[in-house]
């Protein structure tokens, strides 16, 4: 009989180890999703320019939630049924010429869209920062990617802002008012009409 308790105990030792060993594989690759990566505001992984530095180490502050008359109409294609307009409370011009503004969209249906965005005219790329909730509050926007601003005939809002408004090729916008004064003017696809 004392033979084979010993062989037990082996028996058990080892499958202990081995359970043990199998659990802590199992838990640190969880443990590694759970904790934060390292970053720092001066981290510039995809190679971008100082323009985007400046632009991603400040934390954004949400403009007050916009009022129907302080609404700039902006033209972004003779088909468009939904309304277009920017908030001129909202406009602020970095100088990285960096496009800060809100975007208040209404549907032909009546439905509000508002979100509070960037366009950075160096590169061509726009960033949406928030959603406008309907208890007029904000809700941060989950992806903080700057996404490059396409031409296309549907949802051509940022297209229209970054090549008809905001920075078109020979355009010194210095500040919120020249914004201002651009979009009421009607961009400079309307000054370039006969």
């Amino acid at each position: 009989m004392k033979s084979t308790v010993p062989e037990l105990q082996q028996r058990t030792r080892p499958s202990r180890a081995v359970s043990l060993s199998c659990l802590a594989c199992c838990f640190l690759p969880l443990a590694a999703l759970l904790s934060p990566p390292a970053s720092s505001a001066s981290d510039d992984s995809d190679g971008g320019g100082s323009a985007k530095q400046g632009t991603e180490a400040i934390e954004v502050q949400f403009p007050a939630f916009p009022q129907a008359e302080n609404l700039i109409p902006f033209t972004v294609s003779a088909t468009a049924e939904s309304k277009f307009m920017i908030d001129s409370e909202s406009l602020s011009v970095s100088p990285e010429r960096v496009v800060y503004y809100t975007l208040v969209i209404v549907s032909s249906a009546g439905a509000r869209n508002v979100s509070y965005e960037a366009i950075r005219c160096a590169t061509g790329e726009r960033r949406v920062y928030g959603f406008g909730r309907s208890d007029d509050t904000w809700s941060k926007a989950r992806s903080e990617q700057w996404l490059r601003i396409q031409e296309s005939t549907v949802n051509r809002q940022h297209a229209a802002l970054f090549g008809e408004y905001f920075c078109t090729v020979g355009t010194s916008l210095r500040d919120a008012d020249d914004a201002r004064r651009i979009l009421r003017s009607g961009g400079h696809r309307a000054n370039l009409r006969p």
